[in-house]
């Protein structure tokens, strides 16, 4: 965790009054680095400003196909100047040469701070000039937010409202209601808490606790079909249904695709993915969902958010969304993914929200910074938000229920933990009971040695798995006795199916209707291979449509 004087001690801020140096303090992410690990990778376009506090760091660039050394970072160094001022990506990778601490600072706190301290802001655009050559004309206003949410942190609408304006690329700012600028952010008589979230847009317009898909709608986001019959209709928006978007769009398919919240679905609360092919550095997973989307959306797809599906008419293929929306489709993809499973202990659910979570959203890692917090699983998704959370939070404890890490967790995962001084693993542990009036504040664990203790927890994050679902189906299409969908094969096994052809392999049990990702009847659960079912079922897809075709002549 960073203290006042680890930011005193880099030159660029050394200036700053108290309250400045406690606002980095509080709100910047304390990253260590391994020798050969990298703070950034090269062409990176997160931008961040960084500092570094010890160690040191090798600038280094692929040139014809070579790793070349632009140069190094030493203590005291800060680099992503060149990013922060004109919004480019990292034209170098930054890795550490030897054990290594830095400093990371967030594009909107840094904008926020070179407001209050001009010479920060100077500094950094003459750097940045130097090193980029004679660049001049960095502008000093900030990006502006599309919107602005006033509320408290412990209100579960407010943790929905910032989860959907995240996973939708909607630049946002947050401000609690027990924040000492909320008055000069605000300019008018104090919010009620009965009334937030409320969100101010850019336009000045302000909105009162309001519904996802009015806020949708006032940022230009699509949620009504522009048509009313379609080659394919997708649902869901995960990696799965991304994907299938991408190559039906791309292979000139009247494609729609239809997402309840926001695109991204469960691997988008994934706050890194390591192991995906073609991220040698890994990839969050909203950042992997943004990229589908816009690719997607270039490539013609439609793309609705907010809204539900009532109904699927498995003889018309007619699927009715809510508000009594009805689109047609010749095919329709399902690709909902599954839902997060809920521990069944005394006051989880009424705290889900107010300190209890489920995956690891990025937009909720900041809010952890110097606290105690507490994740439920052994898997690569727990053990990716611990490396990640363990930046901003004071202690990341992992409460795992087996005996070992290695049955569930990869091992270049578990090494890296073993690195981090400020994360934790109980095994053969379990939470018995959560404890708050207002949110979190306690857990119950019991350790092997079947002894309860209740520890302070200021934020629980779940990850003990998901389930189908799937009950919304009509009953013609065939499930296991788990709920996942039957495919291919399996339905004829089952013996649900009942046509002249073999169904195709990602087939449900209605010809015409696909299932796809993690909702489909699999042992494989991976994004990968969700991608890979997503684009596979667009090739059926088009066996089905010339097949129709051809019975038709």
């Amino acid at each position: 965790m960073l203290t006042i004087e680890d930011v005193r001690a880099v030159p660029l801020f050394s200036t700053l009054a108290t309250p400045e140096l406690q606002l980095h303090a509080q709100t910047s992410a304390d990253i260590q680095l391994a020798a050969g690990e990298f703070a950034v990778h090269e062409g990176a376009s997160d931008r961040a400003l960084f500092a570094v506090l010890s160690g040191k760091m090798q600038v280094v660039r692929l040139i014809d196909g070579v790793e070349r050394t632009l140069g190094w970072r030493i203590v005291g160094a800060i680099f992503g100047e060149i990013p922060i001022a004109i919004g480019s990506p990292f034209y170098g990778g930054y890795r550490a040469s030897e054990p290594t601490r830095l400093m990371r600072v967030e594009a909107r706190q840094y904008f926020a701070i070179a407001a209050a301290a001009p010479e920060v802001f100077q500094k950094v655009s003459a750097l940045a000039r130097e090193r980029i050559g004679g660049m001049q004309g960095f502008s000093a206003e900030p990006p502006k937010p599309l919107v602005t949410m006033f509320g408290d942190r412990w209100d579960p609408a407010c943790a929905d409202m910032r989860w959907f304006l995240a996973c939708n690329q909607i630049t946002f700012d947050w401000v609690t209601l027990d924040s000492p600028d909320l008055m000069a952010r605000w300019q008018g008589p104090r919010p009620k808490q009965g009334d937030c979230p409320v969100l101010r847009l850019a336009d000045g317009k302000a909105l009162i606790r309001p519904k996802t898909r009015d806020v949708a709608q006032l940022l230009g986001l699509q949620t009504s079909a522009r048509l009313a019959d379609y080659d394919t209709v997708i649902i869901g928006g995960g990696p799965a249904g991304l994907a299938a978007a991408v190559y039906g769009a791309s292979e000139g398919l009247r494609t729609l695709c239809i997402e309840r919240e926001a695109p991204g679905g469960q691997a988008g609360t994934s706050s890194r993915i390591e192991n995906y092919r073609g991220f040698p550095s890994g990839v969050s997973g909203d950042e992997l969902a943004s990229r589908a989307l816009q690719q997607a959306k270039r490539l013609g797809a439609e793309i609705l958010v907010t809204r539900a599906i009532t109904r699927l008419d498995p003889r018309t293929r007619e699927v009715y969304l809510d508000d009594d929306e009805v689109v047609r489709a010749k095919t329709v993809i399902i690709a909902t993914g599954v839902k997060w499973r809920r521990l069944k202990i005394e006051g989880f659910d009424r705290l889900i929200g107010k300190g209890i979570y489920f995956g690891a959203a990025r937009s909720e890692a900041g809010a952890t910074n110097g606290q105690d917090i507490y994740l439920i699983g052994a898997g690569n998704s727990a053990g990716q938000a611990a490396m990640y959370f363990a930046n901003y939070a004071r202690q990341v404890t992992l409460v795992v229920r087996g005996d070992s890490l290695e049955k569930s967790m990869s091992h270049y995962l578990i090494e890296q933990l073993r690195g981090k001084s400020n994360v934790a693993v109980h095994l053969r542990s379990e939470v018995q009971a959560v404890h708050g009036d207002t949110h979190l504040t306690a857990i119950d664990v019991r350790d092997a040695g079947q002894a309860v203790r209740r520890l302070d927890c200021d934020g629980l994050f779940v990850f003990i798995g998901a389930d189908a679902e799937t009950e919304w189906l009509p009953d013609e299409i065939a499930r296991n006795a788990h709920g996942y969908v039957l495919t291919g094969d399996d339905t004829v096994k089952a013996g649900r199916w009942s046509h002249d052809r073999d169904p195709y392999l990602l087939e449900t049990s209605v010809p015409g209707i696909f299932a796809c990702g993690d909702v489909r009847a699999s042992k494989v659960k991976r994004v990968a291979s969700a991608v890979g079912e997503g684009s596979m079922t667009i090739a059926f897809v088009h066996q089905y449509l010339q097949q129709a075709a051809a019975t038709k002549q």
